[in-house]
């Protein structure tokens, strides 16, 4: 062995710091990224989120906001919260607020003995905003969370707060909300928040209350302008995000055109996550179901069924990228624009 000289080996100490110190920059820049836009803030996929014209870390700050307020099933003070919360961020926006009032029943298998079988008010949010033509689109989403994580491995009835399933999806609606007040969209758009899509305790409980609610309040009250097309957002925001075509969506004869138009507008934006072949999951129950049976809205699920925090309590927001909420954003708006045409 040769001794390294006393030049050399000073050498060697200034080299080891500046590396010391290019890894710590790193690393903070990473944290940085992580706190204040969720993982993958760029993926190196398509455009980045400072080039992107939808603001996905706005988007991101809210679906924080809602999760903060922790679990938010149906019938809970913590919905009752959630509520006032997005009720309170469209009126300030100007727009017309809807709230459908029905009732849902808890599930015979409820943990709470006094609670099961028994009435649970729910409340659908939908709120309108007017566009440039009469034609009108629905874009929707769940609002309550999974009363417990039923495929955590660990504890199934730990706290569940749904970041991906769906305060993700609930934010990028709110914040298609401040474009929309902005500028007028170029069709009428109406959002609408679902509650008790899973007031449920096992499978074998009944989903969708207030999507099957909305579906048949439309049959009763047709609007003078029938929606050309809905679109269902639900896992949408995970930083892995793969948006692939739901087997339902993709094999209706009235909804196919959709999905070619959606995955299309996102193929002339670069978008990446938008990949245009079936899902490997096939078909998934979901809200589109009673919009599409029920009230005859061609509507489209938008789900990365494959997210694998699904259901588990790790469905918290650092799992969720601003970027993906800014790229799902993007194509919304777009599309919305190509309606008009």
């Amino acid at each position: 062995m040769i001794a390294a000289s006393p030049k050399r080996h000073s050498a060697q100490k200034v080299f080891l710091a500046v590396c010391v110190l290019v890894s710590i920059l790193v690393l903070t820049a990473c944290a940085y990224l992580t706190i204040h836009n969720g993982p993958a803030a760029s993926n190196g996929t398509g455009p980045g989120l400072a080039e992107i014209p939808f603001n996905g870390q706005r988007a991101y700050d809210d679906m924080k906001r809602l999760c903060d307020i922790g679990p938010r099933r149906s019938g809970s003070e913590a919905m009752l919260v959630q509520r006032k919360l997005i009720v309170d961020h469209f009126e300030k926006l100007g727009a017309k607020v809807e709230l459908q009032k029905f009732f849902g029943k808890y599930p015979a298998d409820c943990p709470e003995p006094a609670l099961a079988g028994q009435n649970v008010p729910m409340t659908n949010i939908v709120v309108h905003f007017d566009g440039e033509s009469k034609t009108r689109v629905l874009l929707c989403g769940h609002y309550d969370t999974l009363p417990f994580p039923l495929e955590d491995r660990i504890d199934r009835k730990g706290t569940f707060v749904g970041a991906n399933d769906n305060a993700g999806g609930v934010a990028i609606l709110m914040e298609l909300g401040r474009q929309f007040t902005a500028k007028k969209p170029a069709v009428g758009v109406d959002l609408v928040f679902f509650d008790g899509e899973e007031l449920i305790y096992s499978y074998d409980d009944p989903f969708f209350a207030g999507s099957e609610y909305f579906a048949h309040e439309l049959v009763k009250h047709a609007p003078a302008e029938p929606y050309r097309y809905g679109v269902l957002l639900d896992m949408v925001s995970n930083s892995d995000l793969q948006l692939t075509w739901e087997g339902y969506s993709f094999e209706w004869d009235d909804t196919e055109p959709l999905v070619k138009q959606i995955w299309a507008t996102a193929a002339r934006l670069g978008v990446r996550e938008f990949i245009a072949r079936p899902a490997q999951k096939g078909k998934v129950r979901d809200d589109h179901l009673a919009l599409h049976d029920i009230a005859k809205i061609p509507t489209c699920d938008l789900i990365d069924f494959e997210y694998k925090y699904w259901h588990k309590r790790a469905d918290t927001p650092d799992k969720l990228s601003a970027l993906s909420m800014a790229k799902v954003g993007w194509v919304l708006s777009e599309w919305i624009k190509e309606q008009g045409k």
